[in-house]
């Protein structure tokens, strides 16, 4: 799907119009934002412990996953366009071990990942800001199939990426602490006390035990 496609699409869904290079990075800027908040929005309010806390057999963490996230941007919209980000990463290095950017060390506090992270965001929107959407990159650890690749592509790609992961810290967090939502300001969910989040659970329990049974053997 081509840049111009997604664009209109998406204007179509948030009442945006135009069609110039500066609305195509805004609009994309602006979804990209959404996404970095959301996952901070999540680190906000946890404990040293709690950030860190696996929450899943493969260790998914909230600190850790913004951690990745940083470095990943930092990567696709820096290193990719020949304008590495000036702080060292060096879980993003191939010797640094399976799953080195999913975690944060004993020293690393969620106060210096989601600064790091703040500052990726700089650096990335000054990639963007300098260079025209169609400015070529190369990914080194992609095929030569896959290269070269766009700015714009490398955009729709970190917002895809970062949307997945607000979307896997959205859920640890619920199991943390209750806290849920899209974002501050739109949390996304029908309004509720506890009892009917009570009820709604159990009418899918409901469904669900409705529908094993119906499919166990008679």
């Amino acid at each position: 799907m081509s840049g111009t496609k997604l664009s209109g699409m998406v204007r179509v869904m948030d009442g945006r119009s135009g069609g110039t290079g500066a609305d195509e990075k805004a609009m994309l800027l602006h979804y990209l934002q959404l996404g970095r908040e959301a996952l901070l929005w999540k680190l906000d309010g946890l404990s040293e412990n709690d950030a860190r806390l696996p929450m899943t057999s493969t260790g998914t963490n909230v600190l850790g996953v913004v951690k990745h996230v940083a470095g990943t941007e930092a990567e696709y919209l820096g290193l990719v366009f020949g304008r590495p980000f000036a702080e060292p990463l060096p879980w993003m290095e191939e010797e640094a071990g399976p799953n080195a950017d999913m975690f944060a060390t004993a020293q690393e506090s969620p106060a210096d990942v989601s600064g790091l992270y703040r500052r990726v965001w700089a650096h990335s929107d000054a990639t963007v800001s300098a260079l025209d959407l169609g400015t070529l990159g190369q990914v080194p650890w992609w095929s030569s199939s896959a290269n070269p690749v766009t700015l714009n592509r490398m955009l729709v790609h970190v917002i895809a990426e970062t949307h997945r992961h607000a979307g896997h810290v959205d859920v640890v967090r619920e199991q943390l602490d209750g806290v849920a939502g899209m974002r501050p300001q739109a949390l996304n969910l029908p309004d509720g006390a506890e009892t009917f989040w009570h009820d709604y659970r159990e009418r899918l329990q409901g469904i669900a035990e409705t529908v094993k049974r119906a499919s166990e053997p008679q």
